[in-house]
């Protein structure tokens, strides 16, 4: 690991495939000009080859060590590093039309997905490498074992591409669940318009909370059947079988008729202080 022990407290295992560091370089296809900004990039091994290929990019890193390291290995005019936490980072800050990259933290994937998310109109694109199971969540279609929770809030803002797996045999040490690499696109004009972010977060958080319930009897703290029919939605049916646009009619509808903002739900849950120091393959 070029004198750096990996830590458990982060979760360090490290990309060190040449062929899957080349893959995942070309789904990016960074150009000149372009505003890159890499999370966690570790020891550099996508780092290297992306500045080759666009001149400069921009890091956030939280281990003090591994930002020393980088310091030290190139000229700050080809890289900007900031030593912060990705979940607590501004990124519109970077300015516009970013593209985000990296090996994000797998047990923080959920809620930094959710904080991207929030900054959705400063983003070209965002390729990240998460755990293959998050990825089938993330890319699922309604009325299949992986469609949830994660699936909706996130379809809601982008649109989500599998590419490709990464073994753990690419990683040292290796991780033990394989990888997969995914691109998202800010809907942009087409994002459906939400009439409130908040309700529409905790509609479909109780839609999902237990998967075998009926509409009926998940959303019976926020509305009644009458108001689920309303949307032109089977109350007897689950929230499994809805569609995006589906949850965004019923969570439109409900905010017509709900009183003052959902206070008590938030769009993306608050992650603890100490998943918000660890991380995944990188």
């Amino acid at each position: 690991m070029l004198g750096h022990q990996p830590r458990k407290r982060f979760g360090q295992n490290f990309l060190v495939d040449p062929h899957y560091i080349a893959r995942i370089v070309d789904a990016i296809a960074p150009a000149p000009g372009d505003n890159l900004v890499e999370i966690g990039p570790g020891l550099a091994a996508l780092t290297a080859p992306l500045i080759a290929r666009a001149g400069r990019l921009t890091a956030v890193e939280i281990d003090r060590d591994l930002a020393a390291r980088l310091a030290a290995d190139f000229p700050p005019e080809r890289l900007t590093l900031h030593v912060a936490d990705a979940l607590a980072f501004d990124f519109p800050t970077l300015g516009e039309r970013l593209r985000i990259v990296g090996n994000l933290p797998y047990n923080i994937s959920s809620p930094l997905l959710f904080h991207l998310a929030q900054h959705a109109s400063a983003i070209a694109d965002v390729h990240v490498m998460l755990q293959k199971e998050v990825v089938a969540r993330m890319a699922a279609a309604p009325a299949t074992p992986d469609y949830g929770r994660l699936t909706v809030m996130l379809q809601a803002t982008f649109r989500v591409t599998r590419l490709f797996v990464v073994p753990p045999g690419a990683f040292r040490p290796s991780p033990s669940v394989d990888s997969a690499v995914v691109r998202l696109v800010p809907l942009a004009a087409a994002r459906p318009a939400i009439a409130d972010a908040r309700l529409f977060a905790r509609t479909v958080a109780a839609a999902f909370g237990q998967r075998r319930k009926t509409l009926r009897n998940a959303l019976a703290e926020i509305c009644g059947a009458d108001a689920i029919e309303a949307a032109g939605i089977d109350p007897g049916c689950r929230g499994e079988t809805l569609a995006v646009a589906d949850f965004v009619r019923l969570a439109n509808r409900l905010a017509l008729t709900t009183p003052g903002p959902a206070a008590d739900a938030a769009p993306s849950p608050a992650p603890s202080s100490a998943a918000k120091s660890r991380r995944g393959p990188e």
